[in-house]
């Protein structure tokens, strides 16, 4: 005993000038509460708890997909009747490409959907299709920083961070914003990081891009070499480092929330193992998601994931289907891949999330960072376009059964209905009770927010 408490009086004495070394290099703003990650109201009455982002890195073609266009089908091969994008002028081909995709009405809504989504097709009644989307950013990296952070200059928090910045969390052995299989590339940490906001909202990677879902796991969670008891002795050794620290310059908030980011740390080592162990799930179930079938079993888990961090209480969850979708040519190949992989996945987490009363409170979004243009590239691909494409919501308080917006007759701008991502942004943040001129961070003598200075709630869409 005399041994151990000399060597704490040691650690105590060699240590002392450590927190300052630490403080350096910690957002210089402070975090609105001594906890930053408690459960809190938003600004106004929220339709949606929490938010699942089926993300289809790469772009896939709105005109194969979501958004049907008979003109474009009858006047293959012609050129385009206007001018096309200034940033496309000289990358992409004149002619039209028809879809090589039959596409049919499905649901009391009527929606049009092609055969790449059969399964999906059978949820349109409780879909959102906002089908008038645009954006900035002609290549990857921009879009898709875009997508995520509402800016493609400089390192802005990811819209998930955001979110558990305003709201904190339901869970306090979880953290509040997960991605699942994150993309490595066109931003990599940057679309899940918390940027300028207190490193309690960042977001919490399962594996990466090249990791089978069935292997992901959150890095370190798990310590081989040191006991729960010997691991819960050290902390509360460092604990009290730090908070002698904190009494010492009087209180800093910067602090309270690294002291809250290790005391979740050690939380979560007992229940993530647990939450990604897919074991205990029913027969029927993993049927529903494609797993252990092919091509459906690494999306599938990442879907049935999803679900169980959302039940869990978890803000933000995002699965990532990267970076496969950038046809610029063999287009019907990749695209049916594509779509094979995921089709059922999504269906599954729709239905999923339907049956357990979930869906009413959670709001699904399923998008990439731009869509595909209606002009052949090549021989058989589509370039991309940000000027004109779809994206759609579910459950989370969004109308049912809805087609919002539309583009030209051939896929190309949107031209009715027209939502940028700054107002996609917007409407998601208002769904979660967070308004997003108010939802906002002073860093570097200016107040920041997801939307910038811009952005619009989408109000056509709530239910």
């Amino acid at each position: 005993m005399t041994s151990r408490m000399t060597r704490r009086q040691l650690l105590k004495a060699a240590a002392a000038g450590f927190p300052y070394m630490a403080l350096a290099g910690l957002t210089s703003a402070a975090a609105e509460a001594k906890d930053p990650l408690a459960a809190r109201a938003g600004h106004l009455p929220a339709k949606a708890k929490r938010v699942i982002f089926v993300f289809m890195h790469g772009g896939p073609s709105q005109v194969d997909t979501f958004d049907y266009k008979p003109r474009l089908q009858q006047d293959d091969g012609k050129p385009l009747p206007f001018a096309p994008s200034k940033l496309l002028e000289k990358s992409t081909g004149r002619k039209l490409m028809a879809s090589p995709w039959k596409f049919s009405q499905y649901g009391e809504s009527g929606a049009w959907v092609s055969e790449l989504f059969p399964e999906v097709a059978k949820h349109v009644d409780d879909l959102c299709i906002l089908n008038g989307m645009h954006t900035e950013g002609q290549s990857h990296g921009q879009a898709v920083l875009r997508l995520h952070t509402g800016a493609e200059n400089l390192t802005r928090p990811s819209m998930g961070s955001w979110i558990v910045y305003g709201l904190g969390t339901e869970n306090r052995s979880l953290p509040g914003f997960v991605t699942i299989c994150p993309t490595r590339g066109h931003g990599g940490v940057q679309n899940f990081g918390n940027a300028f906001l207190p490193a309690s909202f960042q977001g919490t990677a399962i594996g990466n891009a090249g990791t089978p879902a069935s292997g992901a796991q959150i890095r370190h969670i798990a310590n081989q070499k040191f006991s729960p008891e010997q691991q819960r002795e050290q902390l509360d050794l460092l604990q009290e480092l730090n908070r002698a620290h904190n009494e010492r310059v009087g209180g800093d908030d910067r602090i309270d929330g690294v002291i809250e980011s290790y005391e979740l740390a050690f939380r979560m080592q007992a229940a993530v193992p647990q939450l990604t162990d897919l074991r205990g799930e029913s027969k029927e179930t993993l049927k529903l998601y494609g797993i252990d079938e092919k091509p459906t079993d690494d999306f599938g888990r990442q879907c049935l994931l999803a679900r169980r961090f959302a039940e869990s209480g978890v803000r933000f969850i995002q699965v990532s289907h990267s970076f496969k979708w950038d046809q610029h040519g063999g287009l019907k190949t990749g695209h049916e891949k594509n779509a094979k992989e995921v089709d059922k996945p999504i269906a599954g987490l729709l239905a999923d999330l339907k049956a357990r009363g979930l869906l009413q409170d959670t709001l699904v979004l399923w998008g990439g960072e731009f869509g595909r243009t209606p002009l052949a590239q090549g021989k058989d691909g589509r370039d991309h376009n940000p000027q004109g494409f779809t994206m759609w919501l579910a459950g989370g308080g969004v109308k049912s059964g809805m087609i919002h917006g539309a583009t030209d007759d051939f896929g190309y701008y949107a031209v009715k209905g027209k939502v940028h991502m700054h107002d996609l942004h917007a409407t998601i943040l208002h769904l979660m009770g967070l308004d997003h001129e108010k939802l906002t961070y002073r860093y570097a003598g200016r107040d920041f927010r997801l939307t910038d200075v811009y952005g619009r709630v989408v109000r056509e869409i709530i239910a």
